[in-house]
């Protein structure tokens, strides 16, 4: 068993996803400006995880927007990327450069359902946002493999040694 701060934080799999073992979650490597160049809405980010689904993307049919605290599991105080305008983002360089700077989460605002909740990777908070605001962006998230027999490919190629 590897202790804690051992365990990598990313592993980039190769495949264009990004596995997160503390977390249990697999991310995306780019997020949607990568595909598109621009900025999209709430609602669109949901067609965006719908067409990921469908295509299977990294053979995956479970894609879908990250909850808020899933969201701030990317935020870095250490590390940081540049985004699609060359500004600074606190996000791992493990992750595709010249995305967006934030992400759209599918947290609804209660008893206000047309605002949507928004991570930014420039300030690392959380705002409220209309979910007809054209100027965002969504890196897509789906729950890591819990299977017993799961063995990440990093850890594959550890080698066991003794203390």
């Amino acid at each position: 068993e590897l202790a804690e701060e051992e365990v990598p934080a990313f592993i980039d799999n190769g495949d264009g996803t990004i596995s997160d073992p503390r977390n249990k979650l697999m991310w995306a490597k780019s997020d949607s400006f990568a595909e598109f160049k621009y900025g999209i809405n709430w609602f669109e980010a949901q067609d965006y995880c719908e067409s990921l689904n469908e295509k299977e993307f990294a053979g995956y049919d479970d894609w879908r927007l990250c909850s808020t605290e899933e969201a701030k599991t990317m935020f870095s105080f250490t590390k940081s990327s540049v985004d699609k305008d060359g500004s600074e983002i606190h996000i791992d360089e493990v992750f595709a450069p010249e995305g967006g700077h934030n992400t759209w989460t599918y947290v609804e605002k209660p008893d206000y359902h047309q605002y949507a909740e928004k991570f930014s990777y420039v300030t690392g908070n959380e705002v409220w946002e209309h979910k007809d605001n054209e100027y965002s962006h969504v890196r897509l998230v789906r729950d890591a493999s819990e299977r017993e027999d799961y063995e990440p490919e990093w850890r594959k190629n550890t080698k066991k040694f003794q203390r």
